[in-house]
């Protein structure tokens, strides 16, 4: 049987608007899958519909199918995607309008059952995270376009390959295959070179779009269309499997795929295969999103120049906390960012910021107050006062928190092109996901001269966010620097290098078939992104941080 060829063409609500025309134009293709959603994505789509019931989808779809339902009828190519957000129906609903506008005969189902936001009283939106199943129930039934609401990034994958293949749900080996190729896939170009630790080793200024040509096992090979941007290599593919997970089980409502089984090779030019994955019976909960509005905030960052940094920084915390007592917000935070240099050949290098951030339930409290307060001292402070843009009067952050409820808690349904409802059965098989074994280590590399050197010269590394823990997967480009890395990179040393870690959870798993390891850092993104809880709120620049700090090195690997 000839491979699925399943690509992406959006990694996020926000995505290069034209790649869906990119794709379906630049090469052989069977389905297109849009991941549009993500934690910040559920809170902003929660907005929305507060704002209009009618709401909750990603609209730039629309726009996009708009240019290319044409296109994607004439070449027989499916569009499943996530882009239904909160109201799946709704987005379904606006496509077939779409296409009668348009004259053109497209079948377009839709999956439901995420939703529990009913069952969390005070949540903005509370979803479950549903499997594959649910979408190759609608495409086994003709399906043209499938619109989602919650589900896994990678069930976008599983879900068609699953019905091309006829796979059961038991099927675990060749499910797990597959959700190994959707999760390369489901951030778009992060796999052929975009956000890549070696990005000066190609042409990423404009990556083209991944795709995944899957085979009836569940292996596949890891490529996109001839003449794209970008390239495709054993590391762009090493990074995007080490993001956002954590351990060696990558749990999942379908499937419980294990990334130490994981096997990559370069088979050519932009073609990496991905073989060996074992599965396992799926956990026997559904994780779930709530999303909540935790409050207001507000923050000013204020610029200190020249000399004298630490006394002007402690000036306006004595000033402003006189002005902050009379009304004190439930959370007031500062931070000082040495950006300043000495003798600087510029303003700019010459100044460091202290920014000030205020949270609390009463907009009131963030807002006018600060804003006063702030503004009040530009006479009466520091030398060469100002900031860099002055507060307003307070913004909704949002509070986002990980559940679980058992699979039957859940009615999962595929809503077929011509009205039809069909259940989705819940796992039958599932299995209390333990930790893995620890896998035997290689044998640390002999005694030898070392060099201090920025930890990036031998290692690349990808990090993300799960809620409020963040992941750093750090990976070793040679068989000799994954013997000094393993040993040399323990929990004592990441937290050496990465300061704010050392008071936090940190676990390190070790995964020697990708010569990679992959740190969990619990708590260190607060309430996650939406609270803006670190400078990087999303730990999208960790592991680049990471790679920036130096080690003593064998100059061997130098």
């Amino acid at each position: 049987m000839n491979p699925l060829r399943i690509g992406n063409f959006s990694g996020f609500y926000g995505d290069r608007a034209d790649a869906l025309r990119e794709m379906l134009t630049g090469g052989e293709v069977d389905v297109l899958t849009g991941d549009y959603l993500a934690e910040l994505t559920m809170l902003i789509l929660g907005r929305d519909r507060l704002k209009d019931p009618a709401a909750g989808y990603a609209r730039t779809f629309l726009r996009q199918l708009e240019d290319c339902l044409g296109l994607a009828h004439e070449r027989g190519v499916r569009i499943v995607t996530n882009a239904g957000g909160l109201n799946p129906a709704g987005l379904a609903a606006a496509v077939t309008q779409l296409a009668d506008r348009l004259g053109i005969p497209v079948r377009v189902a839709h999956v439901e059952g995420d939703d529990l936001t009913a069952g969390y009283p005070g949540a903005l939106a509370a979803h479950a995270y549903l499997g594959g199943f649910g979408i190759a129930e609608c495409l086994r039934a003709g399906a043209d376009v499938v619109i989602t609401g919650r589900v896994t990034d990678a069930a976008l994958v599983t879900g068609p390959a699953a019905a091309h293949f006829g796979w059961q749900p038991t099927e675990y080996d060749r499910l797990a295959g597959a959700v190994v190729a959707g999760h390369v896939l489901e951030c778009g170009t992060q796999a052929t070179g975009g956000n890549y630790s070696f990005f000066r080793e190609g042409d990423v200024r404009r990556p083209g779009f991944p795709l995944a040509e899957i085979h009836a096992d569940g292996s596949s090979v890891i490529t996109k269309h001839l003449g794209t941007g970008g390239f495709v290599d054993v590391g762009t593919v090493t990074a995007q499997l080490l993001y956002e997970t954590g351990g060696a089980r990558y749990l999942g409502p379908d499937v419980t795929a294990r990334l130490d089984t994981v096997r990559l090779s370069q088979e050519g030019p932009d073609r990496v295969r991905i073989e060996g994955v074992h599965g396992e019976a799926p956990p026997p909960t559904l994780k779930a999103g709530l999303n909540r509005l935790g409050g207001f905030r507000n923050e000013v960052v204020f610029v200190l120049t020249g000399l004298d940094i630490e006394a002007k920084a402690d000036l306006v915390r004595e000033q402003l906390g006189d002005a902050l007592a009379k009304s004190p917000p439930t959370e007031v935070r500062w931070d000082l960012v040495r950006t300043d240099r000495a003798d600087a050949d510029t303003e700019e290098t010459a100044s460091a910021l202290l920014r000030l951030v205020v949270r609390d339930p009463d907009q009131q409290v963030v807002g006018r107050a600060l804003s006063g307060a702030a503004i009040e001292l530009a006479l009466a402070s520091y030398p060469g006062f100002h900031v860099l843009a002055p507060p307003g009067k307070g913004a909704p952050y949002g509070v986002f928190e990980d559940v679980y409820v058992p699979h039957e808690a859940v009615d999962h349904v595929a809503v077929l092109h011509d009205g039809r409802r069909v259940s989705v059965a819940p796992a039958q098989d599932t299995l209390v996901p333990g930790e893995a074994p620890q896998p035997p280590l290689p044998e640390p590399l002999p005694p030898g001269p070392v060099r201090r050197a920025p930890l990036g010269l031998v290692a690349g590394a990808r990090s993300g966010d799960k809620g409020g823990n963040a992941n750093v997967g750090v990976w070793a480009r040679s068989g000799e620097a994954w013997r000094w890395l393993v040993h040399e990179l323990t929990v004592d040393r990441f937290r050496q290098l990465i300061p704010e870690s050392r008071e936090l959870p940190v676990t390190r798993h070790v995964l020697p078939n990708l010569r990679a390891l992959n740190f969990v850092v619990t708590g260190i993104l607060g309430a996650g992104v939406a609270a803006q809880h670190r400078f990087d709120p999303q730990a999208k620049a960790l592991g680049e941080w990471l790679r920036s700090r130096h080690l003593d090195i064998p100059e061997a690997l130098l």
